[in-house]
């Protein structure tokens, strides 16, 4: 497929005009992504190939993903991420950790483009990070909530668990690891509903949203329990309004929308696959 034809297809499908983002805190270099990407944040990141082959899709551009890429020794193929930069939770720095600047080299050398949507792929919608994370809980979707970048990205969930301990089961098996279970209120899940938002959903606007709601469960993927204050504030506010928090990492709540952008592609007649990251069990706090 040529390589414009698929960028402007995504832009046009996923209303990528109508997005807003901001990565004002991280240096992209220009000689390898593009002035587009600088300027809006999302897009075709590393523009270097004409035509795409075959697509691959990951939650992060890890410096370990990219070298599994190179070492397939394929050209003309597209890597398509939810965000354009790696995470690594730390106490005291940033997570997000820049690009590798000698593997964006090799990228360009061997013909290997970089297409990237952070708020687009948070944006509800078929898709989306929050709502494949549900649907791989197996919950039934009745609402959605929290505003992120004028758009919502979080999802009301329906549930057939009775309590925390039955949910954790499921979570656990649907991410394929240990969970962190935040216990600030009761255990029985009032009325069966449960909050989700995929990622990073620690926020104090999102606890406080998910107390008006009258919800005591809450499901997101980052629930670290730092000196960040937005983060301290929200625990805050969960723990005043005994909501329960279960965090399943960054990475394992957010894989299910790259899982699922593997259909869309296959839908458009490009070959594609997902590459497995891995999850930062210190997003748990």
């Amino acid at each position: 497929m040529n390589a414009k034809d698929l960028y402007q297809k995504l832009e046009t499908d996923f209303e990528l005009e109508k997005c807003q983002d901001d990565w004002s805190n991280v240096e992209f270099d220009p000689k390898f992504v593009t002035e587009n990407f600088r300027r809006r944040y999302m897009g075709i990141l590393a523009d270097n190939t004409d035509e795409i082959t075959k697509t691959y899709t990951a939650v992060f551009p890890s410096e370990k993903i990219m070298q599994e890429l190179l070492e397939k020794r394929e050209q003309n193929i597209l890597l398509f991420t939810h965000h354009p930069v790696d995470w690594k939770i730390k106490k005291s720095q940033s997570p997000f950790v820049n690009l590798n600047g000698d593997l964006l080299q090799k990228f360009k050398e061997n013909k290997i483009s970089i297409y990237t949507m952070h708020t687009p792929l948070d944006r509800n919608g078929e898709y989306s990070t929050s709502v494949n994370f549900a649907k791989a809980l197996g919950l039934d979707q009745m609402d959605e909530f929290a505003e992120y970048f004028g758009f919502l990205s979080g999802v009301i969930g329906k549930t057939d668990c009775k309590n925390i301990s039955e949910l954790v089961e499921v979570f656990k098996n649907a991410v394929g690891h240990e969970v962190k279970i935040w216990n600030y209120g009761e255990s029985e899940i009032k009325d069966g509903k449960v909050a989700m938002v995929a990622g990073g959903g620690c926020d104090n606007e999102i606890l406080s949203e998910i107390a008006r709601l009258g919800i005591n469960t809450f499901l997101t993927g980052v629930t670290f329990h730092n000196n960040y204050e937005p983060s301290i504030e929200a625990h805050k506010i969960a723990k005043e309004n005994k909501i329960n928090m279960i965090g399943g990492t960054h990475y394992s709540t957010e894989k299910f929308a790259c899982i699922k952008m593997t259909e869309y592609f296959e839908n458009i007649g490009l070959e594609s696959e997902f590459i497995e990251g891995e999850p930062d069990m210190r997003d748990l706090g």
